[in-house]
């Protein structure tokens, strides 16, 4: 009974979940990945056509598509590149201050229950503010996976839309990802 017990487990754990928003092939050692996570309401989930334009694994956005990077949460997932979350989160900061030097960098709490992250906001010279979030599913994941958003310094929206932000972060999940089955061809005739 145990035995088969597990192994439904391992089905389940396996199949493409509910709330899938993006998953990617294996990559090297890294096995195949998937991204779930429920959307709040009036975000529009994009994996695969503005998304894909733009060369990351998913977006979420209200009312139409502008193409500016403004009120956008982005996921990007990449192969573990270095060997912490606080290297990485390190890497971005370098990164981002390199190209602003005059920003202002905060940290930012994230209480994630399956992962841990971090946070960051930058708050640019340009008047733009960045908020990013790194979090590690874990080495046999083979993967990192990054959330952000964009707002104009001044928007009357900031609050809601970083608390959506924050909402959507800490209940994203990472999983192993297995295709499902395709579909046998119907037999004509």
């Amino acid at each position: 009974m145990l035995g088969l017990s597990v192994s439904a487990m391992l089905a389940k754990a396996t199949t493409p979940p509910d709330n899938l928003l993006a998953h990617g092939a294996r990559d090297g050692d890294a096995p195949a990945w998937a991204i779930t996570v429920a959307s709040p309401a009036g975000w529009t989930r994009d994996c695969c056509t503005y998304a894909s334009a733009i060369g990351v694994d998913a977006v979420l956005y209200q009312g139409e598509w502008t193409g500016k990077p403004q009120r956008v949460m982005v996921l990007n997932v990449s192969p573990r590149k270095l060997p912490t979350l606080a290297e990485e989160v390190q890497a971005d900061r370098k990164h981002f201050l390199q190209s602003d030097p005059r920003a202002k960098v905060t940290d930012l709490a994230v209480q994630h229950k399956t992962m841990p992250c971090a946070a960051t906001v930058y708050q640019g010279s340009d008047h733009v503010d960045d908020v990013v979030v790194f979090c590690d599913p874990g080495k046999d994941s083979g993967i990192r996976m990054s959330w952000s958003m964009t707002f104009d310094d001044g928007d009357p929206m900031r609050r809601a839309l970083l608390d959506d932000f924050m909402q959507v972060v800490v209940a994203s999940r990472y999983v192993r990802y297995v295709a499902p089955p395709t579909a046998l061809p119907a037999h004509g005739g």
